[in-house]
């Protein structure tokens, strides 16, 4: 049973023929089929992700999981893809970088690594991004902001950011390309990233032998050209 967040595109959401479906969630199936597995998408409130885990509910989170800093609480699987915590904004709002934003109107998910970053807590930071520069960067980034919005889901901020509601939208990088196709001339992303991080599979800390046979499955994946193709797809 894997847990994922229904509306966090490219890596889980609902297709237009009404299946789950994504990044994730398709590289989750061709491992089912090559561990000889039903398979079972559940989708989760992703405050409560640890609660259905640690309950049984689930039996790992496969949804763009990012492992710096957790690696403590869950068992995680090789990390899969490199990703980067960014700012979204209109193209027009003549914003540029990271101090544009000064006064501004922030939108972010809540329980996110963009918000973790955002709210400059040094142990936190440490722990997670052992390679962050000043912890103070981010402190003083979010206390020059008008105001730092969260909500449940990145389409619901994407969509904030479209109606004006919003100035700019800090997201992973993956969502962030997603959200904008076709409409580049429209939203950018500034050059700079917040943070960058790791996505893998987590698992209820010690269950190292499901974390084995699905990083068995992967790597064959990974060998066979299998996770390319799910990737361009």
């Amino acid at each position: 049973t894997v847990g994922f967040d229904a509306e966090y595109p490219p890596y889980g959401y609902m297709g237009d023929d009404g299946e789950y479906t994504g990044f994730d969630l398709e590289l989750a199936k061709e491992a089912a089929k090559r561990m000889d597995m039903e398979i079972k998408l559940q989708p989760i409130d992703w405050d409560s992700k640890e609660l259905e885990l640690s309950s049984g509910s689930i039996s790992c989170i496969w949804n763009g999981f990012t492992m710096n800093g957790r690696e403590d609480q869950y068992t995680f699987s090789v990390p899969y893809v490199d990703n980067s915590q960014v700012f979204v904004v209109a193209e027009d709002s003549g914003i540029t970088s990271k101090e544009d934003l000064a006064g501004k109107v922030v939108g972010v998910q809540k329980d996110s690594s963009a918000l973790a970053a955002l709210q400059g807590d040094e142990k936190a930071l440490a722990d997670t991004f052992a390679d962050l520069p000043q912890y103070a960067d981010f402190k003083d980034l979010k206390a020059s902001f008008k105001e730092l919005l969260t909500c449940a889901q990145y389409n619901t901020a994407f969509m904030d950011l479209e109606a004006g509601a919003v100035d700019a939208v800090a997201m992973d990088i993956g969502v962030a390309k997603y959200q904008i196709e076709g409409k580049e001339s429209k939203f950018i992303i500034l050059d700079e990233p917040i943070v960058k991080e790791q996505y893998a599979v987590g698992f209820y800390k010690g269950n190292t032998e499901m974390r084995d046979k699905v990083q068995k499955a992967l790597d064959e994946m990974a060998a066979d050209g299998t996770f390319k193709k799910i990737s361009e797809k």
